[in-house]
């Protein structure tokens, strides 16, 4: 059924959503107890058991190894007789790896040209052409061994102490650069340390190391590094120690902020907005309110020439077919495929999974499998053309609609958005997150009203007004391309005001 015009009040006729004529499930707007009556797609009847809002009411009768669809596309088969009225879950549904007959295209789109008249944001005219919407100094970590050090001096600064124009300094620790073996792992380790290091919402930076691990910081410092008139290194063993380091550090960065200080905020178009789009925490309600919003939020980008990445190959599973209609050239969509096949791949080395994905609370919050996740997950791209496919940490070089490779563990994702040079981070939840970047604005967007008012010092936007009938998908897409212009122009997130600094690359290879 449709959402809109829905009352709040629960009747026979609202209580559950048929997202597409041909589905077999509805949703369950809200809890709905046994021997409920219900009104769908003209039919009537019962439940057979108590149903949780937002966890899937069978409406027709499906035999052992049917297939069960939601949004028209198959999410599994029947492990067993399932009747009208019964709860549709793990419990009865059988996960299995679909096979596609993809539908390549056959032309290629030329890329888009961004309009000459678009909204604009007022944010920082970076010498290479991108945009910052925040004006951050950065002290990053080469290795685990300046981890201590780099929060040491980051956290010596009082942010509230800190001239107008800059937002503060910030740390980069993490686990990684020594104890690791040289090639494809260190590459993206060093991929992923550069793209923070030469961001758009970093004015200058600190690179640091204890001297002798294996992610040298020569390899920053050197021809073709990052900014080097915007970067110092500095190792704590050619220092004297971590308090000297401390204090060496200070000195460089005391110039640093003096210069982001004479550094303004001016007019820019919306066409230097990168959003990186990510989901954590979700729900069954992430796939009809959020996360479409969402996409009609990323439509109005592509429409002003902006850039949003869609990441999670882990949440693409199953969905990736309908991003492959969607491609620009055959070039695209078989680069997208090969992630999908790496991570397979990948997977397999230790045994796993694509459908090791659910969590716990997200099969609480009616989720039953991968191919039901990423199929939800996949709306918050809209509609438009991909035109790229990129690899973890690369940087993001093509406007419109573009996808790089993560896993779907939210820091970790977040981590390689970010290094890919996003200057701004939407993110949809239904059992409610807390995570943020040190140097991006994160706006949460909830999928319903309930966690909405439970965490409402974490979210942005509720989305689960759409669910109520007090907004419709397009009204919320609107409202979430206007938070993104503020917070581009420097509006705090919630993520933001409570601190949240999450940074956690993505470790793939052996620990040496």
């Amino acid at each position: 059924m449709s959402l809109l015009g829905i009352s709040k009040l629960p009747t026979a006729e609202n209580s559950a959503i048929q997202l597409h004529p041909r589905d077999n499930v509805a949703i369950a707007r809200v809890p709905l107890s046994v021997g409920a009556a219900l009104n769908i797609g003209g039919e009537n009847l019962r439940t057979r058991a108590a149903i949780p809002a937002g966890h899937k009411v069978a409406i027709k009768p499906v035999a052992t190894g049917e297939t069960l669809l939601r949004y028209g596309q198959i999410i599994g088969r029947a492990s067993r007789p399932i009747e009208p009225g019964d709860h549709v879950h793990t419990h009865n549904v059988a996960y299995e790896e679909l096979s596609f007959n993809y539908e390549f295209p056959t032309g290629d789109i030329p890329l888009p040209v961004a309009p000459a008249a678009v909204p604009t944001f007022m944010g920082y005219a970076r010498e290479d052409g991108r945009a910052g919407t925040r004006n951050y100094i950065a002290v990053v970590a080469a290795s685990n061994c300046a981890a201590h050090t780099a929060e040491w001096i980051a956290s010596s600064y009082d942010k509230a102490s800190l001239p107008s124009g800059v937002d503060g300094v910030v740390a980069f620790p993490h686990g990684d650069g020594c104890g690791q073996s040289p090639g494809p792992d260190l590459a993206q380790l060093r991929r992923t340390l550069g793209g923070v290091l030469d961001h758009p919402n970093v004015s200058a930076a600190v690179i640091l190391g204890l001297g002798c691990e294996v992610n040298q910081i020569d390899h920053y410092l050197g021809k073709g590094g990052p900014r080097t008139d915007r970067l110092v290194g500095m190792t704590l063993q050619n220092s004297g120690g971590t308090r000297a380091t401390v204090d060496a550090a200070r000195r460089s960065i005391d110039g640093m902020i003096e210069r982001a200080a004479a550094e303004k905020r001016v007019a820019l178009p919306a066409s230097k907005i990168s959003v990186g789009l990510n989901c954590g925490g979700s729900d069954s309600f992430s796939g009809i309110t959020a996360n479409p919003a969402l996409g009609v939020c990323c439509d109005l980008l592509a429409q002003a020439g902006a850039t949003f990445v869609l990441a999670e190959t882990t949440e693409i599973f199953g969905a990736e077919h309908l991003l492959v209609r969607r491609a620009r050239n055959r070039a695209v969509a078989e680069k997208l495929l090969s992630f999908v096949d790496g991570y397979k791949k990948y997977l397999a080395r230790f045994e796993g999974s694509f459908d090791d994905n659910p969590s716990p609370g997200n099969k609480e919050g009616g989720l039953t499998n991968i191919l039901e996740k990423s199929l939800g997950a996949v709306a918050k791209a809209g509609t438009t053309p991909l035109n790229d496919a990129i690899d973890y940490a690369e940087r993001v070089s093509t406007s419109g609609f573009v996808f790089m490779n993560t896993p779907g563990h939210d820091p970790v994702s977040l981590t390689g958005l970010g290094a890919g040079g996003v200057n701004l981070i939407a993110f949809t939840t239904g059992r409610g997150s807390a995570i943020g970047f040190p140097t991006i604005p994160v706006l949460k967007i909830a999928t319903n009203s309930v966690m909405y008012h439970r965490m409402k010092d974490n979210m942005d936007v509720n989305a689960g007004r759409i669910a109520e009938g007090e907004a419709t998908v397009a009204e919320v897409g609107h409202e979430i391309f206007d938070a993104l212009l503020r917070a581009a122009s420097g509006e705090r997130t919630a993520s933001e005001r409570l601190g949240h600094q999450e940074f956690v690359p993505w470790r793939i290879g052996p620990v040496m």
